[in-house]
């Protein structure tokens, strides 16, 4: 993945602490947007599937990232799972590099530890090219988790090695603007994070 005015002659009653002061993430969206406003806000992103868009708010900006459940049903199931747990909201992009790309979804910042659960791989015949959310993983093919990474540009050398289960299909500017890393590696130092993710059914 963030006053009021008091009348000449009125009275305001004091305010006393934020009653949405740590709030559960699950009940933000329902904070102070009526639901023919939350209607139109979902509306405005213009995705083909709600149930199956992602909005991924960062620094920047917000991005639209659409998946393909029927490419890869498994890992886009798990990816909603998590999200709507709020796994994502905080996590810093670990990993970032300059023409590459930009990986997160480690809890620890350090691309070393995941959910807990690993997922066998869904490999299929989409491309890595700019704009593709691709599952990070070790050497071994069944070992993705909760880590991703966003291409920056296209990578071919990728396809049909890791499993594709999304696009940005809106706010890739966003993406660019991402912290990059130095080095070989591309580790960052005070990385950016994700503000946060939701399924944009859920909005």
């Amino acid at each position: 993945m963030t006053e009021s005015k008091k009348l000449k002659g009125s009275t305001t009653p004091k305010i006393g602490d934020a009653k949405t002061k740590s709030i559960k993430n699950d009940d933000t969206k329902k904070l102070g947007v009526s639901a023919t406003r939350a209607k139109k806000i979902k509306h405005s992103y213009k995705v083909k599937d709600a149930e199956n868009s992602l909005l991924l708010k960062l620094k920047d900006g917000d991005v639209i990232i659409e998946m393909y459940g029927d490419d890869a049903p498994n890992h886009v199931a798990r990816i909603k799972e998590l999200v709507r747990q709020g796994f994502y909201n905080g996590l810093k992009f670990h990993r970032v590099i300059d023409g590459f790309m930009a990986q997160t979804g480690c809890p620890y910042g350090t691309g070393t530890g995941g959910s807990g659960k690993k997922l066998k791989a869904e490999f299929n015949r989409n491309p890595h090219k700019r704009g593709t959310v691709s599952m990070a993983r070790s050497m071994m093919p069944d070992s993705a988790d909760s880590q991703f990474f966003i291409c920056f540009a296209d990578c071919p050398w990728l396809d049909g090695q890791y499993t594709v289960w999304g696009e940005v299909t809106s706010g890739m500017e966003y993406v660019d603007m991402i912290k990059r890393g130095e080095g070989a590696n591309g580790e960052v130092s005070t990385p950016d994070e994700i503000i946060s993710m939701s399924v944009i059914a859920d909005i």
